[in-house]
């Protein structure tokens, strides 16, 4: 029956012009019925408090799925396990694309799992989205096209809270405590930018690995050098331990804080809600503790469907609206490849998003991208624990296209 309605088809001189899209639609990922979507996420190892991403990730995709997905097709969202480590992440990447031939990557966790894999994704020209860390390189499409971050610039956001730290004590000693990789290093470029040749005099920075088991004596170090104002540039395990110690040495200083680490459920209930009071960060993707969210529309969606997907899901841990936000923004890519999802058209439609409207985001922050931009989210707003909340202060704050 197939074969005689190709004929016919062809008779009618229909199959010569359907023949690319039939040979493109079987190319990288892409069948009649599902396109095929990879991601990587700590699930495990010392940042495994990330895993919650990669659990909205699924959750996500399975309610898009079951809404008819897009242009008759399902997503097979395909999400493996890097334990935070690089070589476990190029190696779980390469399955992705040579094993389950994904179509392309969404939202794969980390900066040094990124960094791994960066070089061979983009020799393989696979579609390496909405990466998620906010380093810079993730947002160079000269030096790498088929990559585009998903996040605010770490350096940008270091900037931001280097101007907050000079304003709210402008004599005082700056101490940053910072991972040592590509990620906390862009927190002292950061912060380099904004303070110039004072940054040798005003600034104590100390390392720590991942590895570590604690970050107590750094901190030591820096309240015995009497710093005022700490950034901690920390992935969720070590920002809670930080919190809470400098509680403990009721040390009265400004704590700054990624934001990649300001989520309550993952960070500030195990640092002690109390003993995080007063702590700034910054955000640009709505708090799931803070109630002005309450009836908000897109936070009402993003519950129906962690509760209807992920059982016993923990709604004060941000990370599951962090990775809800970046499947949501991925949705509008696939919508705009309309029945052409090659590799070179989701790349395409990817960095060709205009002013789009993300559920996740705050109010005022949209998404923008072109073939010369690939800061995705350029926006964010500071804000202080009070000890139940996050309480945003200030106006929306412009990152776009520094660094």
């Amino acid at each position: 029956m197939r074969r005689r309605s190709l004929l016919k088809a062809a008779a009618g001189g229909l199959f010569v012009a359907a023949a690319p899209y039939v040979i493109r639609r079987a190319e990288g990922g892409v069948t009649d019925t599902e396109i095929r979507i990879g991601s990587t996420a700590a699930y495990s190892g010392p940042a495994s408090a990330y895993g919650a991403i990669g659990r909205a990730h699924t959750a996500t995709w399975q309610w898009f799925n079951d809404q008819g997905g897009v242009n008759g097709r399902k997503v097979k969202f395909l999400s493996y396990d890097d334990a935070y480590s690089p070589p476990k992440a190029i190696e779980q990447v390469r399955r992705l694309v040579e094993q389950d031939e994904v179509a392309c990557l969404c939202n794969t966790l980390g900066t040094a799992a990124n960094t791994s894999f960066l070089k061979y994704v983009n020799q393989k020209k696979v579609p390496h989205l909405f990466v998620g860390s906010g380093a810079d390189k993730f947002q160079d499409p000269v030096a790498w096209p088929w990559t585009i971050g998903w996040q605010p610039s770490y350096r940008v956001e270091a900037q931001i809270l280097a101007k907050y730290a000079l304003k709210e004590k402008p004599d005082g000693r700056i101490g940053i405590l910072y991972q040592n990789d590509d990620f906390g290093k862009d927190y002292l470029t950061g912060f380099k930018d904004v303070l110039g040749d004072r940054y040798d005099k005003l600034v104590s920075a100390a390392s720590y690995e991942v590895t570590d088991a604690t970050i107590d004596s750094q901190l030591i170090t820096m309240q015995q050098a009497n710093v005022s104002s700490v950034l901690l540039a920390a992935t969720p395990k070590f920002a809670a331990q930080a919190i809470r110690k400098i509680a403990d040495m009721k040390w009265n200083t400004l704590t700054l804080l990624s934001n990649v680490s300001s989520s309550v459920g993952a960070v500030i209930e195990p640092a002690g809600a109390d003993k995080a009071v007063g702590v700034i960060s910054n955000q640009y993707y709505k708090d799931p503790t803070d109630q002005q969210w309450k009836n908000d529309p897109g936070m009402v969606l993003w519950r129906e469907i962690m509760t209807k997907y992920i059982p016993g899901v923990d709604l004060n841990d941000a990370f599951y609206v962090y990775g809800f936000g970046a499947v949501m923004t991925m949705i509008p890519v696939l919508k705009q490849c309309g029945n052409d999802f090659s590799r070179e058209n989701l790349m395409k439609q990817a960095t060709n998003l205009k002013n789009v409207e993300v559920p996740a985001l705050l109010p005022g922050i949209r998404v923008n991208t072109s073939p010369t931009n690939y800061h995705t989210i350029s926006q964010i707003q500071l804000m202080r624990w009070t000890g139940k909340t996050w309480d945003l202060f200030g106006n929306v704050l412009s990152a776009g296209g520094a660094g």
